[in-house]
């Protein structure tokens, strides 16, 4: 298959469906895109019901375009990430991997301009966040969520607001933000750094105020990334956790025992903020995104410094810390259901904590004037002829 071909097929499947956000080449199975979260068949002519190995791994290599590094990644490690443009017509950060004995393939498409905070309609705390001068910021969620659009609005905010210098690590570059007020140097994973933490080593050389971190994956990452913070440096990142309280805890169990007291008190002196998401089937169609957010406050630098316990946690603080943008997934889920823009079903699904959600739901039935439940009446049965205790 030639790269001609290649491209014309990609083009197809981009074509073939609305609201197409990934594109799906899968041994034994045809042609596949991902349209507001659902997997859909591609019809083609001639139409390609089963693809072939020798097929997903031509189009693998062209992909790859006989990058060495990029196909030693491969062979070595089982995958390999790399970013594709299809002239005229979209960009795509690419995941190649092997799986039994076979290449299969996932394109996530790109958004070729950078979102704003506005536009995205995202909480008040994405507004404070471009103002910070240092600290670090966590932005979470599970892969597909949104967490690096949501970080590129930051990011375009801040050039447009600020005359600062920005670097950016990125695996690969998926927003290519043009100068404005700010001066953007964006460095991709394997072509322009080694990993992470010399990119992120070498980010504290080359006089940047904020640093963008594509993903803080392994221990080394997170302490420079903490010293960058300290040294006056605006720190914004990823990880794969599902809430607040999940990600203090993942960082914290990144490191031994006996450097936990002294990262605890590091990490309470640095955090501003944990923005965790999930994106939500919305009623009529698409996706609508939930936020659970914590901020920095003493009562968080206490629970960072000495851990949970019982009418002390994460939640607490951010349920009663909404004056302040702070939420639960939980509220913010409630909230949606009360707005009218995902089902009951839906916030049961996603909820953190289903009783939480349930009473909230029946408190929205409720000022409606609605029935919270299936019982239409209660009466004693005369005929029961049981003994009585």
């Amino acid at each position: 298959m030639r790269k001609q071909e290649m491209d014309y097929i990609l083009s197809r499947m981009l074509d073939s469906h609305n609201n197409v956000s990934d594109l799906n080449l899968t041994v034994g199975r045809p042609l596949q895109v991902e349209s507001s979260g659902l997997l859909l068949k591609v019809d083609l002519e001639p139409d390609l019901k089963a693809l072939t190995p020798f097929q997903t791994e031509r189009i693998a290599m062209n992909l790859m375009g006989q990058d060495r590094r990029l196909t030693e990644t491969l062979i070595r490690t089982g995958s390999c990430d790399l970013s594709y443009t299809l002239l005229g017509k979209a960009r795509f950060r690419v995941n190649i991997f092997s799986q039994s004995g076979h290449y299969s393939i996932v394109l996530r498409r790109l958004e070729t301009s950078v979102p704003s905070v506005k536009a995205l309609n995202l909480p008040k705390a994405f507004y404070e966040i471009p103002t910070l001068l240092n600290g670090i910021v966590f932005v979470t969620g599970a892969t597909g969520t949104g967490k690096t659009t949501s970080l590129a609005a930051v990011l375009s905010e801040i050039n447009a607001t600020r005359p600062v210098h920005v670097i950016t690590l990125e695996d690969p570059i998926e927003y290519q933000h043009s100068h404005k007020m700010a001066t953007f140097n964006q460095r991709e994973l394997g072509s322009d750094f080694e990993n992470f933490a010399s990119g992120l080593r070498s980010a504290m050389r080359q006089a940047p105020k904020v640093i963008f971190v594509g993903e803080m994956r392994d221990p080394e990452t997170v302490e420079i990334g903490l010293r960058a913070a300290e040294t006056g440096h605006l720190v914004l990142t990823t990880l794969h956790t599902n809430n607040a309280g999940a990600t203090i805890n993942r960082i914290l169990g990144m490191f031994d025992s006996d450097e936990e007291r002294q990262l605890r008190l590091r990490l309470a002196d640095s955090l501003r903020w944990i923005i965790c998401q999930r994106l939500l089937p919305k009623v009529g169609g698409g996706r609508v995104a939930a936020f659970e957010m914590l901020g920095s406050s003493l009562r968080v630098k206490d629970l960072i410094l000495h851990g949970e316990s019982d009418g002390k946690t994460y939640t607490d603080v951010m349920e009663q810390g909404k004056s302040f943008g702070m939420t639960s997934f939980d509220s913010y889920i409630t909230d949606l259901y009360e707005q009218g823009l995902i089902t009951q079903e839906t916030a049961m699904v996603y909820s953190t904590h289903k009783a939480v959600v349930g009473r909230g739901i029946d408190f929205v039935k409720s000022s409606r004037g609605e029935k919270t439940t299936d019982i239409d009446s209660l009466e004693i049965d005369h005929g029961y002829k049981g003994n009585l205790v």
